[in-house]
């Protein structure tokens, strides 16, 4: 349903991936190429703090939540001040080492309200985020996978390896990935973004635990199939160690299609520079009746990290060209 004017994005997918998106697309909506900007946000992690206050309360995983909050806050003093405090972790030797502010104050307002959705537009609001936080569930759930090359007798046996953290850093080759429990409910107010949308990003990411892992809930996997956005999938700089190690751009794209082959993209954007082969990689997207866009938009200073002004920019190109 596009517009002739500004346009409403949706976002998808976890942690710092999701947060270089995010950072990206609010330059847009700063200058009023989008006007709505809504993140759909992975919620399996079962690591670290959001590990352990997903244990002992039973609620959904904060952390990528939060971070994704943290992109959406504003550049002006009140919104660098709030950015820096959710994610402020905490130091020291006792039971509050290594929990993040952020990640408390989401659990503490689901406690208190009893409505996911409703909670983190608070902590929006609180924040002066510039969009809305939605989970892609309501259900708790565990990232499984097939691995292959964890039986030194025999390599070509598959093992099902269960936890986010389990899969990012299994030693084999994960064959795919599923959800356990397998349909977890999708979260309504997400379904209803990515159909109200008219542009929809996807990744980049941990594609295996952050990215695929949308396309494995029923409800949000047919409103990204049957949306009328524009989806743009965007393509990791570089192999994740443990996920796909040795994998290039083409071999992303693959694994995305083989687990969602009905998805209809519109654009595939790959980093200039990540690209060994631009024709293999041209071909696979064309397969899936995507065009490629090629762009400089990885970091100066890092191989893995995209730069938030030239993913931007890269953004601002595909969506003024249609």
């Amino acid at each position: 349903m596009a517009r002739d004017t500004a346009q409403a994005a949706v976002a998808l997918g976890g942690g710092h991936g999701l947060f270089a998106t995010l950072s990206a697309l609010r330059r847009l909506e700063a200058d009023l190429t989008i006007d709505s900007l809504t993140a759909v946000v992975t919620v399996a992690d079962n690591g670290g703090s959001s590990g352990r206050l997903r244990g002992e309360f039973g609620v959904l995983p904060p952390g990528d939540l939060r971070m994704a909050l943290a992109a959406l806050c504003g550049d002006d003093e009140w919104g660098r001040t709030w950015a820096e405090v959710v994610q402020h972790r905490f130091a020291g030797e006792g039971d509050m080492r290594g929990h993040v502010v952020g990640n408390l104050l989401i659990v503490g307002l689901w406690e208190l309200m009893g409505d996911h959705v409703r909670a983190l537009d608070w902590v929006g609001r609180l924040l002066g985020a510039q969009g809305r936080v939605l989970p892609m569930a309501v259900t708790p759930m565990d990232v499984t996978a097939e691995v292959r090359g964890l039986d030194p007798g025999d390599p070509a046996r598959t093992t099902t390896v269960r936890g986010q953290v389990e899969v990012a850093t299994t030693d084999g080759d994960i064959v795919s990935v599923a959800l356990d429990p397998p349909a977890p409910q999708a979260c309504a107010e997400s379904v209803d973004a990515i159909l109200d949308a008219d542009w929809v990003f996807l990744g980049p990411g941990s594609w295996f635990t952050s990215v695929i892992p949308h396309l494995m809930v029923p409800g949000l996997r047919e409103a990204l199939v049957n949306t009328s956005a524009r989806l743009v999938v965007v393509l990791n700089l570089e192999p994740q160690e443990g996920e796909t190690p040795g994998f290039g751009p083409e071999d992303h794209l693959a694994a995305l299609f083989e687990h969602a082959p009905e998805l209809k993209i519109h654009t595939v954007l790959a980093d200039r520079g990540s690209v060994a082969h631009p024709d293999e990689l041209e071909r696979v997207a064309a397969s899936a009746g995507a065009e490629l866009v090629l762009a400089d938009v990885a970091a100066d200073d890092a191989t893995d990290r995209h730069d938030h002004a030239r993913l931007a920019a890269a953004f601002e190109g595909i969506v003024s060209r249609v």
